[in-house]
């Protein structure tokens, strides 16, 4: 029988708020913080603009033209820096982020292009972008506010606050393009986008239900009915787990999700199994499943594992012939292994407040994730002492943490290691170096 997870012990009287794909769907687009942003700006010059109004006018009821007089002068200057600004922010905004598509190019073809969705969701990027496009926004709308006259008596506004606040904002903007600068050559160098993606892995990881026992974990029993797929052909991107759950209890059913996330599904494949009962209605099942063109990390606990190996893939190629690199990933790939060594896998219960199971989703078994994560790079890492080195080290210490029903594909892929290499290596001496176990690779 496969191993089970819960969302919650059955001692617990409610089950916790699953939460909606769509902040990860958001996470995962380059238009919603900018946008946010500009609409944002709209407001608060408005505000601006009401103060600077109650302003001229608190100061024109008291007879201070004088103080009207030296503000509008304030003003003209003011003018002046808020043009050069407004001119000279859209420049420099296209020349950063011109910079910035190169870089991500070259990042995306030395490691994986899959790395290319780290500079997406990176917050200090989409921040930096949404602060120069307000900026830039907020200049044009403070130019239009500029009176044509300049007679203290008849003047109507003088935008004193919204001078005030570009320049506000003309700081946070310098401010962030040092830090954006900074997050960008960091996320250039291979140890941090390393160390991000196994960030990530360890984020989908946690949010997976708790393993606990029950009599839930019996068997579901034959499928009453089947729930095609009925939209685009792509990836399975998540599942809304909180409204799968909502509708299987509504109908009094057991909903079981076929394909795992990250499967390539086609229109008319199933992709639910109804138990218990007839199928909810493809109303109700509207928005509970998402299609893309590519993975992502929401859900899919195998993502980080495939972007590591593709890493170490790539840098173990003829082209960049870079077994560090390879190293440092399996340094990763063995953390992200012995961070799930003892919890059960292959599938998800997700229970409705009542602790009925209503949703089971699949996720990798323990000796899908092992192959995943050494199988090709394995067979790339003859002639690389380093490498091979490296992976014995990791599989020993997977089989110190690992129970004795878990040793099977540790112990399968360290026989076919050896193997390769005492068929591979040109001297005794030189294979029994490369199957030394080395923490370092070559220390």
């Amino acid at each position: 029988m496969s191993d089970w997870m819960v969302t919650q012990s059955p001692a617990v009287g409610r089950r916790p708020r699953a939460l909606s794909p769509l902040r990860e769907h958001l996470r995962d687009t380059f238009w919603f913080a900018p946008t946010a942003a500009m609409v944002s700006v709209f407001v608060v010059w408005a505000g601006a603009q009401a103060l600077d109004t109650a302003l001229v006018e608190a100061l024109q009821d008291e007879g201070e033209y004088d103080t009207l007089a030296e503000l509008l002068r304030f003003a003209e200057d003011a003018k002046a820096v808020v043009s050069a600004v407004g001119s000279a922010m859209m420049t420099f905004i296209g020349v950063v982020f011109s910079i910035s598509l190169v870089a991500v190019q070259m990042a995306s073809g030395q490691f994986t292009p899959r790395v290319v969705r780290l500079f997406v969701r990176s917050r200090i990027t989409k921040a930096t972008f949404a602060v120069f496009l307000a900026t830039f926004v907020l200049t044009l709308l403070v130019l239009t506010s500029f009176d044509s006259t300049d007679d203290p008596r008849s003047v109507t506004t003088v935008p004193l606050v919204q001078s005030v606040l570009t320049l506000c904002m003309v700081a946070l903007s310098l401010l962030l393009f040092v830090l954006y600068v900074n997050t960008t050559l960091r996320l250039m160098r291979i140890s941090h986008v390393i160390a991000r993606i196994a960030t990530e892995s360890f984020r989908v990881a946690a949010s997976m239900p708790v393993p606990t026992g029950g009599p839930d974990a019996a068997r579901l029993g034959a499928a009453t009915e089947w729930v095609p797929h009925e939209g685009r052909a792509g990836v399975l991107r998540d599942v809304h787990i909180a409204r799968l759950v909502r509708v299987a209890r509504k109908h009094g059913v057991v909903l079981r999700l076929i394909p795992r996330i990250g499967d390539f599904v086609v229109p008319g494949t199933p992709v639910l199994a109804v138990h218990g009962g007839p199928a909810p209605s493809r109303r109700a099942l509207r928005y509970t499943i998402s299609v893309s063109v590519e993975r992502t990390y929401h859900q899919d606990l195998g993502f980080g594992l495939r972007q590591l190996s593709d890493i170490a893939l790539r840098a173990l190629s003829p082209a960049i012939n870079d077994p560090t690199t390879a190293v440092q990933a399996l340094d990763r790939i063995v953390q992200f292994l012995a961070a799930l060594a003892r919890r059960p896998l292959d599938a998800a219960l997700h229970r409705d407040r009542g602790g009925a199971v209503r949703l089971v989703q699949p996720v990798p078994g323990w000796t899908e994730l092992v192959d995943l994560g050494f199988t090709e790079v394995r067979g790339c890492a003859l002639g690389s002492p380093q490498v091979s080195r490296r992976m014995l080290a990791g599989l020993d210490d997977l089989l110190l943490l690992v129970p004795p029903e878990r040793r099977e594909p540790l112990l399968r892929h360290r026989e076919l290691l050896r193997q390769a290499v005492d068929r591979s290596g040109p001297a005794p001496a030189d294979r029994a170096f490369a199957l030394r176990p080395d923490r370092q690779g070559i220390g």
